[in-house]
């Protein structure tokens, strides 16, 4: 018989721990622009090659088609916030949580509505310049 996980894992710990740690610093920083780039690319620094290269794409794409949001981290994670600091979408590593792939995700503060069901959440393993293309193009509506 499979045994069942009670409790949160190690990584889920040091992810909630990451949030405490972040809304301590925001709170006494502000929104600072700066701060809060160098705390995402700090995170990125952090990430194994793969990933970071990945982490890096898109924090370049998200920039350059999204420049009023602001970076920062949530969770631990390369996000980007709106103004006022609701974070709009964020990247998710593959050795965050040991997946197979690593994850772009958009939250409510996000307007990609369509219609009653739409995506949220991409699994990237590699980026083309196609993919590129669609990313910017969803962080635009996003911000739109």
């Amino acid at each position: 018989m499979a045994q069942t996980q009670t409790g949160f894992t190690d990584a889920e710990k040091a992810a909630a721990k990451a949030l405490v740690k972040e809304r301590k610093a925001e709170a006494k920083r502000g929104a600072d622009r700066a701060a809060g780039e160098k705390a995402l690319l700090d995170s990125l620094a952090d990430m194994p090659p793969a990933d970071r290269a990945i982490g890096e794409r898109v924090h370049a794409i998200v920039t350059t088609a999204a420049p009023e949001l602001l970076p920062k981290t949530w969770y631990g994670m390369p996000a980007y916030a709106n103004s006022e600091g609701k974070p709009v979408l964020w990247f998710k590593a593959s050795d965050k949580f040991k997946q197979r792939y690593s994850t772009l995700g958009f939250e409510d503060a996000a307007r990609l509505d369509d219609g009653s069901v739409w995506p949220t959440v991409w699994a990237i393993t590699k980026l083309t310049d196609a993919d590129e293309a669609n990313i910017a193009q969803l962080v635009k509506k996003a911000v739109s």
